[in-house]
């Protein structure tokens, strides 16, 4: 049952998400919302995380269509579903498309929608997008029909793909158990999948028209475009049950990993930097281990920022970075010498500078023509040799996406840099919680292609900071669940704390140098502004969470694994010798029964379970 506890204090609003129904047809479920189907399953086991019909404007938002004329027929052997969905388009124009879904126990899953536009329609993509879940399914065997026929017998990637993995897809079949086989067949168009890790979702997407196709393009007035979607479960065993419902609490128990837990950074942009200044307090309380300056002079960054960055870093007791976005109007070692003068003349010495081309920040997806950019090792010695002594980081301002495409020469980088965003393509809080499951293979790639480079991620947010795939980032004055969102509600509340400790969680067998995940001021920052609610300077939830992880940094960490890490997250700081902590988060809107296998706690040894409430966190003393 979702926990009754105030929507504001969970999400930072009170608007809360419309509950998903529930479909079934003999072991096949599925959950309806928002004219798609979430977390598909048969007999228990997830086989597709979504079928959805998309439709995304020029700057690949997505639109929130209208809804109308519902109609939903739950049987006892199977259901059937109808509606309108209504995306209005910009000067007057409007997209229709007529959707029916249906499944029969024993038979297949069938979603078939029908675009019909009077006026004519602008749009980068719509159709169909089909989400295979990735844990469980990265690097398994999959069989891969193409349009022409072929089948391709191979393997989902286990490390993240920078291009599309399959094209020219009609269908594919993967396992969904030993015994059950899940074929998706596509049709009225040609699909291609994407691993979308490279984005942190937490899934490998299919979907229609193929990028190399030019977008935006237009859908002709009165021209209907049809797109069918066809799953088909193959059940071989004998005898099938059904799944048991009774809730069992989650267990935990001890892992086999262990390292060091990685310094803590907070994020500071000119703009921000005043309200820096005056909660200089609240910097001393969390005492992070770093603090990365950003400065943009295609933003209109200049001297004073600088100077800004001084006085703020000659307060901070820690270490300090620069990320740079290089306009590369002129030859890198002027434009380089140029900032370097000017941080010289404010004032400023960083510890170390992270120095990228500005027009990195921008997504060039698969057929697109890269843009003009000085080749990245000029700009790396350019850097050198106007910062003679400072430690050098490369990589991507903007996301691994990017930085999996564009992989950075290392010679002369001293660490390795990237950020994520949860939001990219979806802004629900389920979607958003889910990409915490796909950090480890980013890591994991990054680990792949740089080795043992030192390597820092961040700053890594729910809201979006800065948009790669379009002209800008979402506006989000109402504070709704918007994706790639320059602001976000959730970021203020329990949701936004528990987001932060699972995101350490799931990123600590990286062995990073640096985890940025938050500001101290602003939109991604760790205290209220004077525009907010709640009082000016008071902290948020994540202020929490980013105080223990500073306070953490550099301690010994040990893995403890969750039997359901979909609900609860967990590790264990300290050593046998030391005092030593559980740490848990649950990444749900339900409270959580956890069971304490073999720990002990301190203060209460006789306790075998702790009730988690949503999206709640807790720091325990172990004993022994």
């Amino acid at each position: 049952m979702i926990t009754e506890i105030d929507p504001f204090q969970l999400y930072g609003t009170r608007d809360t998400e419309t509950s998903p129904t529930r479909l079934t047809a003999g072991l096949l479920a599925a959950d309806f919302k928002d004219g798609n189907l979430r977390t598909i399953c048969y007999d228990g086991a997830e086989v597709l995380r979504a079928v959805s019909y998309l439709v995304r404007d020029r700057d690949w938002g997505t639109y929130a269509p209208r809804i109308e004329d519902l109609r939903v027929d739950q049987r006892e052997s199977g259901f059937s579903l109808s509606y309108i969905a209504r995306c209005a388009g910009p000067v007057d124009t409007e997209l229709a498309i007529d959707v029916r879904i249906a499944a029969e126990e024993g038979e297949a899953l069938i979603f078939e929608a029908t675009a019909l536009s009077a006026s004519g329609f602008e749009t980068n993509r719509c159709g169909f997008c089909i989400l295979h879940p990735i844990i469980g399914v990265a690097g398994m065997p999959v069989s891969v029909e193409h349009v022409d026929g072929r089948r391709e017998d191979t393997h989902f990637p286990d490390l993240i793909e920078p291009w599309q993995p399959f094209k020219d897809m009609r269908a594919i079949t993967h396992s969904v158990s030993p015994h059950v086989t899940a074929e998706c067949r596509m049709e009225g168009d040609t699909f291609e999948m994407e691993d979308q890790r490279n984005w942190s979702d937490a899934s490998f997407k299919t979907y229609v028209r193929p990028l190399a196709l030019p977008w935006p393009y237009h859908i002709p007035a009165g021209d209907p475009v049809r797109q069918r979607v066809v799953l088909t479960l193959g059940d071989m065993r004998r005898s099938t049950h059904t799944p048991a419902t009774a809730a069992r609490p989650i267990t935990l128990s001890l892992g086999d990993k262990s390292g060091t837990m990685p310094a803590i950074g907070l994020v500071i942009t000119p703009e921000d930097a005043e309200a820096t200044l005056v909660a200089r307090d609240r910097l001393r309380e969390i005492a992070p281990q770093e603090l990365l300056f950003h400065f943009d002079p295609g933003a209109g960054h200049g001297i004073n920022a600088l100077k800004s960055f001084a006085v703020i870093a000659a307060g901070h007791t820690g270490r300090s970075t620069v990320e740079i976005a290089l306009p590369c109007h002129l030859p890198p070692v002027a434009e380089v010498q140029q900032i370097a003068t000017l941080m010289r003349d404010a004032g400023f010495k960083p510890d170390a500078l992270v120095v990228s081309p500005s027009v990195d920040r921008q997504s060039t997806p698969p057929g697109s023509k890269w843009p003009e950019c000085p080749p990245l090792e000029e700009v790396y010695a350019a850097a050198c040799a106007a910062f003679a002594g400072m430690r050098l980081g490369g990589g991507m301002l903007s996301y691994f996406t990017e930085l999996n495409r564009k992989r950075v020469p290392t010679d002369l980088l001293a660490f390795i840099t990237h950020c994520t965003n949860p939001i990219v393509h979806a802004a629900d809080d389920l979607s958003v919680m889910q990409t915490l499951e796909a950090l480890p293979f980013i890591t994991r790639s990054v680990r792949a292609i740089y080795g043992d480079k030192p390597y820092r991620i961040g700053p890594s947010t729910i809201a979006m900071r800065q948009n790669p795939y379009g002209s800008r980032t979402m506006d989000n004055q109402c504070g709704g669940r918007i994706a790639m969102a320059n602001s976000d509600p959730r970021h203020n509340a329990r949701f936004g704390n528990a987001f932060a400790l699972g995101y350490a969680a799931r990123t600590l067998d990286a062995g990073l140098e640096c985890l940025t995940l938050s500001a101290l001021t602003g939109a991604f920052g760790l205290i209220a502004g004077k525009d907010e609610p709640s009082e000016p300077g008071m902290p948020r939830p994540l202020f929490a969470t980013v105080s223990t992880l500073s306070r953490l940094a550099g301690s010994a960490w040990q893995e403890c694994l969750s039997s359901d890490p979909t609900a609860v997250l967990a590790f264990i700081t300290g050593t046998a010798r030391l005092s030593r902590q559980l740490h848990l988060v649950n990444i749900t809107p339900r409270q959580q029964e956890v069971g304490l296998g073999e720990f002990r706690l301190v203060k209460h040894p006789e306790g075998r379970r702790l009730a988690l409430e949503a999206y709640a966190t807790a720091s325990v003393d172990l004993a022994g």
